[in-house]
């Protein structure tokens, strides 16, 4: 199965027919966009030395207007960071041979190595992308199916997952107190899942056909992404394509819809996707922070009021999770579900 991965064959000199995207959707002439704007970059440094009011501001601005924003001077070692994204890419250079124990496209699999989607059988056009996904909740139990080779993968990845959850739950406690929360609302059962979810991009023969990941918002609460060094990753505002530019020591923080629904609505669920290209490589690492399977969602109940009412209804995040999987790429029809009615 392992020959599926695009990366065991990606050296072809025409773009496979199921991998052309419609017109529609395709990046075209947008694979390359321009870098005049760019999301907010935000200097977590600041909150020792500057108001803090300053700081919060800052976060809760970016988050309505984009969903998303960098952190520079975040406290996570880039020794640590780039020592992660070097195992990434040993794992992804692995022989396909020796990555076919953690190929699977069976969701009941903790930690699954696939190309494209879990749907690959089904669709109609493929994903330029072999993904890479395990759970880090509990940690030492989860670590039992974690890749075996690079040999460093469990050490460092281990590190890399806590250091990482310690920083989105600290920009949480921010979101939170700036928007009249109590700065702990997301802690325990709203921030409780932890999933790494790695994609890796080969070049691409025409990346203005192909996509390495379509329109999407993310279904949790917030990501925590190191995006490495590669253009790649686009944000849609405006109507236009916004590209993220790798910064150096910088990590990127997206909104994901749970904060939105939590928020009222106030903070913004970004869409984004990701294009390739036809030089290099690039390999992107995402933590994910959501609630609980069985956790209930809601508008939180100090942010509602008779001038304020909520806006979506009460539900599991489970559920939310099984409707997102198949609408996926949809943001208005997976919010409609949810929303309550005028």
């Amino acid at each position: 199965m392992t020959e599926k991965l695009v990366s065991s064959w990606f050296n072809v000199e025409s773009l496979p027919e199921d991998y052309i995207f419609p017109e529609e959707t395709r990046p075209g002439k947008f694979a390359v966009v321009s870098h005049r704007k760019t999301v907010p970059v935000i200097d977590l440094k600041k909150v020792s030395y500057q108001d803090r009011s300053d700081l919060v501001q800052q976060i809760i601005k970016a988050s309505e207007e984009f969903g998303f924003f960098q952190v520079i001077n975040h406290g996570v070692s880039m020794d640590l960071v780039d020592d992660t994204m070097n195992v990434m890419k040993e794992f992804f250079n692995l022989p396909a041979e020796e990555k076919a124990s953690v190929y699977s496209v069976d969701p009941k699999q903790c930690c699954r190595l696939y190309t494209s989607s879990v749907n690959f059988d089904r669709e109609k056009v493929h994903f330029w992308r072999d993904h890479l996904r395990h759970p880090c909740t509990p940690l030492e139990e989860c670590m039992k199916s974690w890749p075996q080779k690079p040999t460093r993968y469990r050490e460092v990845v281990r590190e890399y997952s806590v250091e990482l959850k310690k920083l989105g739950l600290r920009i949480m406690e921010l979101i939170c107190e700036g928007i009249g929360l109590d700065p702990r609302y997301c802690e325990n059962e709203l921030s409780k899942l932890v999933l790494l979810s790695v994609n890796h991009y080969p070049p691409c023969p025409d990346p203005s056909l192909a996509l390495g990941l379509p329109k999407h918002a993310d279904p949790n609460l917030i990501t925590v992404l190191h995006q490495g060094d590669v253009y790649g990753l686009q944000v849609f505002k405006d109507g236009e394509w916004i590209s993220v530019e790798p910064l150096p020591n910088a990590l990127v923080i997206n909104i994901g819809y749970q904060l939105k629904i939590i928020s009222n609505g106030r903070l913004n669920s970004a869409e984004h996707r990701a294009v390739t290209n036809s030089i290099e490589a690039r390999t992107s690492i995402a933590l994910f922070i959501s609630p609980s399977f069985d956790c209930i969602v809601e508008p939180a109940m100090g942010l509602v009021n008779e001038s304020n009412p909520p806006l979506f209804r009460a539900f599991v995040f489970k559920e939310f999770l099984s409707h997102y999987t198949s609408n996926y790429g949809e943001a208005e029809a997976i919010l409609k579900h949810f929303k309550l009615q005028a």
